[in-house]
């Protein structure tokens, strides 16, 4: 019996069906990382253990989902027992490093925390042997917390604040970036011994979010900045650089490998024996991984070879963590419209199950989450969650057609919106289904781990505290995790 541990206001353990296919798959995938690791993984093997993982996750998902809201009685529970929550499966973190270590075996990543600071996703990562891009004091704290070495921890923020540098210094957190004389200028006062990373500009103009207009140093400047570090006795190690968040061309990865390469070669001139290089995050968990990995992976061949002996690191974040998590959202208000007007229930006809049925009318559906919680995404991240139907008409539908957007003439027209007073707190403009969806239903969105939870607000009184049902699909990672 797989035992996943669940963890939400109250600790407790919820019980999951023994699947055959997941014992296939914990031998398979627990060898898939040895093999990985001693470089003898088949691609077959691989591909095997991924897809019986994947069936696997999808019982446990919609067991964990089913049971949480079939639980809910909303006429009648207490305030908040209907809130919105996560289901977050551990073991595709672990298929995704699995992933990773197949691509891009050569790099060790770095995950970038300020993604997703879940404390059980950090946790397996550390187990998993990863480090950490940390940009703030709160995060490099929650890691070294965990009891991660501080040689785990790179402070990859070229703007730090004074007296966070003090901090670093004190806790032994040596690798940090710059890109400017003022920040360079600043660590020999603050931190002479710190071990640097020069984060060059990079073309990332395919990108979901670009950095490029805030940081990174044009290769008509890194030569004057290694010269200072050098005339103030500091110790560059590295270069890195960030294609931007989301990245969408391989060639940027291209080149921005042969510019770090020109740097390495400055950096050369003035007696400096750079030893890593940070290639950064923009890493997609989609089908975009394989491309984007192939392109970064044959230029670090060709530019930094192993034979060099430069490390070589990189800082995915929503790579490990976007596809984990699985959002669930209650329907607290519908408004039915017909040719573009509201409509009362006296305007209707009423089914026998209770269910207004106005024929070509559309509904506005308001959940209870929102542009100023979970789906802040939506607005900075430039995210497109997509809505299914968990539950409606008294029927679970959790990866059923049922539940899926539907293209059929007679498919029902819904808007999807948050709790707020704000008028731009929607998710889904128009989205068709064939259920009729009212209060009290559920819809899910997957997807939903990157940059969600952690930039939640409380606007309007809402809270920006969900609980985080955890399952397990991979006994490997319960392995580590000691579960």
């Amino acid at each position: 019996m797989v035992m996943p541990t669940v963890v939400s206001d109250r600790m407790g353990t919820i019980d999951f069906i023994d699947y055959t296919n997941n014992h296939v798959f914990s031998k398979c995938q627990t060898d898939n990382l040895n093999n990985i690791k001693n470089g003898s993984l088949k691609q077959d093997d691989y591909l095997r253990g991924l897809a019986n993982g994947k069936l696997v996750a999808k019982q446990m998902i919609g067991d964990a989902l089913r049971q949480r809201v079939e639980s809910i009685d909303y006429e009648f529970c207490e305030p908040g027992d209907e809130d919105t929550f996560f289901v977050a499966d551990l073991g595709e973190v672990y298929r995704q490093h699995l992933r990773w270590k197949l691509n891009l075996p050569r790099v060790k990543p770095f995950y970038a925390v300020k993604c997703n600071p879940d404390d059980r996703l950090l946790q397996l990562l550390a187990a998993l042997g990863t480090g950490f891009d940390c940009a703030s004091k709160a995060e490099i704290e929650q890691v070294l917390r965990m009891g991660v070495d501080p040689s785990r921890i790179i402070y990859a923020q070229p703007c730090k604040t004074n007296s966070y540098v003090r901090y670093v210094a004190q806790q032994g957190v040596r690798q940090m970036t710059f890109d400017n004389a003022d920040e360079l200028r600043k660590i020999a006062r603050l931190y002479p011994d710190a071990e640097l990373f020069l984060r060059i500009l990079t073309d990332d103009s395919s990108s979901l979010c670009r950095l490029s207009l805030k940081f990174g140093a044009s290769l008509d400047s890194t030569d004057g900045l290694l010269g200072l570090a050098r005339q103030l006795g500091l110790n560059v190690v590295g270069v890195s650089f960030h294609v931007g968040s989301g990245a969408s061309d391989p060639t940027a990865f291209l080149k921005a490998v042969q510019d770090a390469h020109i740097v390495f070669q400055q950096a050369a001139a003035y007696g400096y024996n750079l030893k890593t290089l940070d290639v950064g995050g923009g890493f997609c968990s989609d089908e975009t991984f394989e491309p984007m990995a192939g392109v970064l992976r044959a230029a670090l061949d060709e530019y930094f070879p192993a034979h060099t002996g430069v490390n070589l690191i990189a800082e995915p974040g929503r790579y490990y963590a976007s596809s984990a998590f699985t959002l669930a959202c209650n329907i607290i208000a519908r408004r039915t419209i017909q040719d573009g007007s509201a409509v009362s229930v006296s305007d209707s006809s009423m089914s026998d199950d209770g269910s207004v049925n106005n024929g070509d009318a559309s509904y506005m559906v308001y959940v209870n989450d929102g542009l100023y919680g979970n789906f802040s995404s939506i607005m900075f991240d430039h995210q497109h969650p997509v809505a299914k139907i968990l539950r409606a008409g008294g029927r679970t539908m959790y990866n059923s057609v049922s539940a899926l957007e539907s293209s059929a003439e007679d498919a029902i027209e819904y808007s999807i919106w948050g709790p707020t007073c704000d008028g731009i707190d929607r998710i889904t403009e128009s989205i068709r289904f064939r259920e009729i969806l009212d209060v009290g239903d559920w819809l899910y969105f997957e997807d939903m781990g990157a940059y969600t939870k952690c930039s939640a607000t409380t606007f309007n009184g809402f809270s920006n505290e969900h609980d985080v049902i955890y399952v397990c699909s991979e006994p490997g990672a319960m392995a580590l995790l000691g579960l």
